[in-house]
């Protein structure tokens, strides 16, 4: 995929947080007198445009896979999180620590109970239109 110099900045642009009318007037270097209505246009059909879009995707994709949560990893934290709070003799905390870590294990599930009441419901009459 090749994309101009521009849709390059453009697409760098968008991809480290800024909105893409921002972008777009960074990559273009966009007189200050341009309206923002022609700036948010132009940034929307460039985003549109199926290689642009694609190269925005590939570089947000190691900072998505960087911010992936994984349940190993959150169990480990909580563990963390319960140990130090147990060494500080926080045992209120310690023990929600314990029972989060029950939950994302799955070892602890909460049941509820809905109690639903049905009624048949009546047609209104033309006098309770008025």
């Amino acid at each position: 995929m090749s994309l101009t110099p521009q849709q390059e900045a453009f697409a760098q642009a968008v991809a480290s947080g800024l909105s893409q009318s921002d972008a777009y007037r960074k990559a273009y270097k966009v007189k200050p007198t341009t309206k923002l209505e022609t700036s948010q246009a132009n940034a929307s059909r460039l985003m549109a445009d199926s290689k642009v879009s694609a190269r925005v995707a590939e570089l947000r994709a190691p900072v998505a896979a960087k911010a992936q949560i994984t349940l190993e990893g959150h169990l480990d934290d909580l563990k963390t999180l319960r140990d130090a709070a147990l060494k500080a003799e926080q045992y209120s905390a310690a023990i929600s620590a314990e029972v989060a870590r029950g939950k994302a294990a799955g070892v602890h599930v909460e049941k509820t109970e809905q109690a639903v009441t049905m009624r048949k419901l009546e047609p209104l009459s033309a006098e309770d239109w008025i």
